[in-house]
């Protein structure tokens, strides 16, 4: 069962990758190199690392429980890094819709530091030691982490009141665009990718149920693995598109909307959010 579900989430990486191939070399060969490229690039890239040391931990033999251990503590270090970095991107964006507000800012990366330090904290206590288990290869034995407390339910309970927050904080500026603009409450939504927003917080509330709905620690671990791979999916595909907004904006007479790889202050003259 486990090793199912380790494939099916690198099926699930891979076919994403290949299928954004396109876009993500246009952005990558075309783009000029700044923080966010940067922060674009571990955000895309680190859940291959998290990839190959799953496959390995599922796969490979390995009787040694210390070594079992070390693997699981690297695995989680990359995980928790991938989740930092995508959230870093939900954080920028909301930056940017309040029109680069320093209080929103200060706000946001306040709370954002206190969550990653609480996560990482409860993370590295919480998490069970790690036992030989058969692999479902006959002869194969991998690292698995076979319990799993309510305890560690508690990070991603962490990552849901922030996502909730940044939804709030979007959310108000939907509601203020709206009213200025008088558009359709569809357009002024897509145009503040609440798509993105929302799908994170499903994805942690998910995590924060899933304790309470099954004991089955299979079951948590693949949700918990799913998370970090979606949220990456989820903030490079926004900045993807908020990109390619940007070019074609540059390129033609189109309205001008928020892109978060400008992190320039805007003029409402010239921008419609």
């Amino acid at each position: 069962m486990c090793g199912h579900y380790s494939a099916a989430l690198a099926t699930f990486w891979t076919y994403d990758y290949v299928r954004s191939l396109h876009e993500e070399w246009t952005f990558l060969l075309r783009s000029r190199w700044n923080k966010v490229k940067f922060l674009y690039i571990i955000t895309r890239y680190v859940p291959f690392i998290v990839i190959i040391t799953e496959l390995y931990l599922t796969f490979t033999p390995n009787e040694n429980p210390n070594q079992c251990r070390m693997l699981n503590n690297i695995y989680s270090c990359f995980g928790v890094i991938s989740v930092t970095c995508s959230d870093g991107f939900f954080v920028l964006r909301t930056y940017a819709l309040w029109n680069n507000n320093k209080i929103i800012l200060v706000a946001m990366l306040s709370a954002f530091l206190a969550i990653v330090l609480s996560f990482s904290g409860i993370w590295f206590t919480a998490i069970a030691t790690s036992h030989v288990r058969t692999s479902v290869i006959p002869g194969i034995t991998g690292c698995y982490r076979s319990s799993r407390s309510v305890q560690l339910s508690m990070p991603f309970l962490l990552l849901f009141i922030f996502a909730l927050g940044l939804v709030s904080l979007t959310l108000i500026r939907v509601i203020h665009s709206w009213r200025t603009a008088k558009s359709p409450l569809h357009t002024v939504l897509v145009k503040h990718n609440i798509f993105y927003y929302v799908c994170s917080l499903l994805i942690s509330a998910v995590n924060v149920l899933m304790p309470m709905l099954t004991s089955n620690s299979i079951y948590h671990a693949f949700f918990e693995h799913f998370q970090v791979f979606s949220l990456a999916i989820l903030a490079t595909r926004m900045h993807l598109y908020l990109w390619d907004i940007d070019q074609h904006t540059h390129s033609s007479d189109a309205v001008v909307c928020i892109s978060m790889s400008d992190m320039s202050p805007v003029s409402p003259a010239d921008c419609t959010v």
